[in-house]
């Protein structure tokens, strides 16, 4: 066992009889060494849920969540108060009534039953940052002097300083975090690959989440780069096989210095991979999009798509390449007005993703929320201004739900695994509480998940048919300890950046 493993399991051990010294114990061994990675395994222990299912998801185990109103997101299954049966890790049979024997039973009486949340866009290593830039922007702006951006102080400071132990746990801790909130697949767009042991830690904190995900393998900087050669090793070593819950993505930036995007997309085009790019206007980017037009493909995946050419937007139709939006942080950071209109116009069905938590929630409820705020006003505008027959038509709430799921599924190429209940895939599953205080009664489904719930009413999530909730508890984590080593990275980081934590600023 590993120095760091070793030390980080004496605290956690100790710490259950001499509880003010955990933190400093946990703390010592967060900075005892970078060679560690991989999360000790007393940090899995069972939530205490006397009443979960067992087994369920294991090979040739059937059970069936009974009872629930099920919104598909499959136009073929459709929408009913029903059941839908399980057996092992993915979805047998979905129907008003089903008679499964002996089937393991979960009742999901007054639930509302759908298929997890996919984000397409979330830089999970910035964990540890959250809440740290709520009024920055993007870029550094002359009328805001001294106050911090993205650019210069996430990317340009803190990111600098990581190690891979600190890659590690905002990972880790973000990544259960969206799992609590329903979120079961991801694309982590980690720009943090320094080295080689700085990807390990990326990888294997997303297997220790244990959520279907994408790993992105983007930038990184410093005297041990080995970006972007190293995506050949990465896919050998982690992703020979794309029949796992994880798969891997090429970053393919179109702003980087000195390296040209054209080669970063003919090493994804070589190892078989998705492309994905940040396309932000605010940056000045349309000249170089237009410059790549010929070069778009379905494999490219547009992260944000603000400020572009329309003759970036048709050749990206025309290639049936995907647009994910990320609208709140689009609308807070000066990406550009999100182009969630043009989007639709154009038929593209879009995603949605959370981007950065240092600045935006990542929960899914905010992300639909902001989707369908943003369109309907700016479609509402234009039919006072000029008349309701000049307006857009008004986005749905069932359609801002399909952004959140089949569209994010589709646009990471998952859509023949997940994104909706369909018989044959797999059961990725959440089971939102439409009985609790701010939802009851429940009249609307696809409305009240939209306009009302957030994510106190994820009561129980599956992956892959395995429950990763159970009736509002995350399932195999010791959160307190995970809190601990996060809090410790964070004050690493902040300390070792020399800034001040603005706690009230």
């Amino acid at each position: 066992m590993c120095e760091i493993c070793k030390a980080t399991r004496t605290a956690v051990s100790q710490s259950a009889s001499h509880g003010p010294s955990r933190r400093a114990f946990l703390r010592g061994a967060l900075t005892a060494g970078v060679s560690a990675l991989a999360l000790p395994s007393f940090l899995s222990r069972p939530a205490a849920a006397q009443d979960m299912p067992a087994n369920v998801g294991a090979a040739g185990r059937r059970t069936l969540i009974r009872g629930g109103h099920v919104l598909s997101m499959d136009p073929e299954v459709g929408d009913f108060t029903g059941d839908v049966l399980l057996e092992g890790s993915r979805i047998l049979d979905i129907a008003p009534s089903i008679d499964a024997g002996d089937a393991e039973v979960i009742d999901a009486t007054g639930r509302i039953v759908m298929p997890g949340f996919v984000d397409t866009h979330h830089h999970q290593f910035e964990t540890a940052l959250r809440s740290f830039l709520p009024d920055g922007i993007m870029f550094a702006d002359p009328t805001r002097p001294g106050e911090p951006n993205y650019l210069d102080d996430i990317l340009g400071k803190f990111s600098m300083v990581y190690r891979p132990e600190d890659v590690y746990i905002s990972q880790l801790f973000g990544g259960l975090s969206q799992l609590d909130a329903g979120v079961t697949t991801v694309l982590d767009v980690s720009q943090i690959h320094h080295s080689p042991e700085h990807s390990n830690a990326v990888i294997e904190a997303m297997q220790a989440v244990g959520r279907r995900g994408v790993f992105g393998y983007f930038e990184g900087y410093g005297p041990d780069l080995q970006y972007p050669q190293d995506a050949r090793r990465i896919r050998n070593e982690y992703f020979a096989s794309d029949d796992q819950l994880l798969t891997m993505l090429m970053g393919g930036e179109a702003y980087l210095p000195d390296v040209d995007p054209l080669d970063l997309w003919n090493l994804g085009k070589e190892l078989d991979l998705m492309v994905g790019l940040h396309v932000v206007g605010s940056l000045g980017m349309q000249a170089k999009m237009d410059e790549l037009i010929p070069h778009y493909t379905d494999k490219h995946l547009f992260i944000h798509m603000t400020g572009m050419s329309d003759a970036a937007w048709d050749r990206a139709q025309e290639v049936g390449a995907h647009v994910s939006l990320s609208v709140p942080i689009e609308m807070q950071m000066r990406h550009g007005m999100p182009p969630i209109q043009k989007a639709i116009d154009m038929g593209m069905a879009p995603s949605l993703s959370v981007d950065v938590e240092c600045t935006m929630t990542a929960d899914f409820f905010t992300q639909m929320r902001g989707a369908i705020t943003l369109q309907r006003a700016m479609a509402n505008q234009i039919a006072l201004e000029e008349g309701p027959k000049a307006a857009p038509a008004l986005l749905s709430s069932r359609e801002v739900v399909e952004f959140a799921t089949i569209n994010g599924a589709n646009g990471l190429n998952l859509g023949q695994k997940t994104g909706s209940l369909t018989p044959g895939k797999e059961a990725d599953i959440v089971l939102l509480d439409a009985n609790a205080l701010n939802v009851a009664p429940l009249n609307n489904v696809p409305g009240a998940v939209v306009t009302l719930m957030d994510r106190s009413n994820v009561e129980t999530v599956l992956v892959a048919g395995e429950i990763k909730k159970w009736k509002g508890a995350l399932v195999g984590h010791d959160i307190p300890a995970l809190r601990d080593r996060i809090i410790a990275s964070r004050d690493y980081l902040f300390e070792t950046a020399d800034v001040e934590i603005p706690l009230f600023d």
